[in-house]
């Protein structure tokens, strides 16, 4: 009779098996997004809702804040998938700048939109934020939802901890963004869980020129 309770029946050497062989697609991946994206040269990464639909004003405002930067010799990397990062991707394409979708494997909404002239598809949401960040001269912030946020305080974070240089965050759409600001100041920072200081790793603005001219006065 079997002992079920016998340690050679754990499949303990499956599991490892299975998960040594995930650390070689993860590598897989860093080393397919390198080499897909080293010579990029000088590029912005914006994120926001893949569910934001063509109508709306959040759309048509990034695909004119992605074609300014465009027109300006950045290139512009999304998450690839509808919405806000189909906006983007379509101001850049218009503007004839590398169109960039690093687009994720899940099973709702990350299809790749058509205007990405470059795409990377990812199974590891760290490894696409590596991409995200690493390639990046500026992040704009649209508005979206837990990604999208998830994406804003990661960022925030890595310049905050020094673990990335410093460079401009902005979150574009005042009134979509200030009722968390104002709950960071009265809550968090009240609390002193984060310095005043801390506030000025992002800009808050709703004018995509704006945005264009912190960026270059930042490289000046």
């Amino acid at each position: 009779m079997k002992n079920h309770n016998s340690k050679s029946n754990y499949p303990i050497d499956d599991f490892k098996t299975g998960e040594s062989w995930r650390l070689f697609k993860i590598m897989g991946e860093f080393v397919e997004g390198i080499d897909s994206l080293h010579s990029l040269g000088p590029a912005i990464s914006i994120f926001g809702s893949a569910r934001t639909n063509q109508q709306d004003p959040n759309y048509q405002k990034t695909q004119e804040l992605a074609a300014l930067f465009a027109e300006s010799g950045y290139s512009v990397i999304t998450g690839g998938g509808p919405g806000i990062m189909e906006a983007a991707n379509k101001g850049a394409a218009g503007a004839g700048v590398e169109s960039v979708g690093l687009n994720i494997n899940l099973p709702f909404e990350e299809t790749t939109n058509p205007y990405t002239t470059k795409h990377i598809k990812f199974d590891y949401f760290f490894v696409r934020k590596v991409m995200f960040i690493k390639y990046a001269q500026a992040y704009i912030i649209m508005p979206g939802g837990f990604g999208t946020l998830d994406e804003l305080f990661e960022t925030i974070t890595l310049i905050q901890t020094k673990r990335i240089r410093r460079m401009p965050v902005i979150l574009m759409g005042s009134k979509f963004w200030n009722g968390l600001i104002q709950w960071i100041k009265e809550t968090i920072m009240t609390n002193e869980m984060i310095c005043p200081q801390d506030l000025d790793l992002f800009h808050v603005l709703d004018d995509p020129k704006k945005a264009l001219k912190i960026v270059e006065d930042f490289y000046q």
